[in-house]
């Protein structure tokens, strides 16, 4: 099943409750666009590869890039988020629901970016997600477990393989040019670093962009009372909307997440930079390939982490690292704790 843009329109006119959940949604990519995004140019910008408008003006354009070419080539990750959770039964109410979820990704996120913590906007999205979907199931029922265990192993393939793949990398870079003057290798990790993060961006807005695309279609069949789809397409509008969306808010910046993760974390060289980011880029590809919701954020810094490991355990900052590990542990059940607490507030009240 899916929805034209002629029947969406159609829609938005006539539905009230269409035009709040569209802005929510909207309003929630365009979080992640600003939140999110920055961490895919954090390692260019802190190497001075590239200056910090550049670095957002290219990852504004690769974000929709990636959105637009991984949805044509494989929506797996938006069917994951789709499928999760249990919003079936009174349509009204599960959209509430899903209503409430939203605004407290928007409440959640922005508070992580007012600090400069880079959370998980992904994370958050599930965590938000699940805890409206319980309340509104009234129980873990409202959870699909079978697809769920697909966000488990995502959060391990994040957080393990970003890391070991960025040690991996840079010794193998390490290796590779061992011999070569480092004067020698100025220009060619310079540029090699920019393609890298473009990469970054691109797998970013492959990753999140389906995310947030599944939920829309979710929003979407709810308006219209139909609660229990589960097979659908995403339009081609759609495809566009959500990545100029998200670029939007990728082009509005970030540069205190910038700063965390690309400066205060670990002190990078451009090699290192590029190691960081071709780790990156292979782990999400791996993960959009199988259909697992990664995040981009923990992949991008355990990735910085691993190759500031790779150089001496002492390189990194552990007291950066430890407040980045507290944001994502606190996520699922602080993000999941506001999403349930605000579908239960937003049902009574509508």
């Amino acid at each position: 099943m899916t929805v034209t843009l002629t029947e969406f329109l159609s829609h938005l006119i006539s539905s009230p409750a269409l035009v709040i959940t569209t802005i929510l949604t909207l309003g929630v990519i365009m979080v992640n666009g600003w939140t999110d995004a920055p961490n895919a140019i954090a390692t260019c910008v802190s190497t001075r590869s590239v200056n910090p408008r550049s670095a957002i003006i290219m990852a504004s354009f690769f974000n929709f890039l990636g959105v637009f070419v991984m949805s044509k080539l494989n929506a797996k990750v938006a069917e994951t988020i789709y499928k999760m959770v249990d919003f079936g039964g009174d349509s009204h109410n599960a959209l509430v629901a899903l209503c409430a979820a939203l605004f407290a990704i928007v409440l959640w996120a922005t508070a992580a970016w007012w600090f400069g913590i880079p959370t998980s906007e992904s994370h958050a999205l599930i965590a938000g997600i699940s805890g409206a979907a319980i309340a509104l199931q009234k129980g873990l029922r409202g959870i699909n477990f079978n697809e769920w265990v697909n966000v488990l192993y995502g959060l391990a393939l994040s957080l393990i393989l970003g890391f070991v793949a960025g040690w991996t990398v840079v010794k193998l870079v390490e290796k590779l040019f061992r011999r070569v003057n480092r004067a020698k290798t100025f220009s060619f990790f310079k540029n090699a670093q920019v393609c890298a993060s473009a990469g970054m961006a691109f797998m970013h807005g492959a990753q999140d962009g389906q995310k947030f695309m599944g939920v829309f279609m979710l929003g979407m069949f709810l308006t219209q009372g139909q609660a229990n789809v589960t097979e659908f397409i995403i339009p081609n509008w759609l495809i566009i909307l959500c990545s100029v969306v998200m670029a939007l808010g990728t082009s509005i910046g970030g540069y205190r997440i910038i700063k965390a993760v690309g400066m205060d974390m670990v002190k990078l060289e451009k090699y290192q930079g590029f190691s960081a980011d071709l780790a990156g880029v292979i782990c999400l590809f791996i993960a959009s390939v199988l259909g697992l919701p990664v995040s981009t954020t923990h992949t991008k810094t355990t990735a910085i982490m691993g190759v500031g490991a790779a150089k001496r355990i002492s390189s990194v900052n552990w007291g950066v690292v430890k407040e980045m590990v507290s944001a994502w542990i606190l996520t699922f059940p602080g993000c999941g704790l506001i999403g349930f607490l605000m579908a239960l507030l937003f049902m009574r009240l509508f």
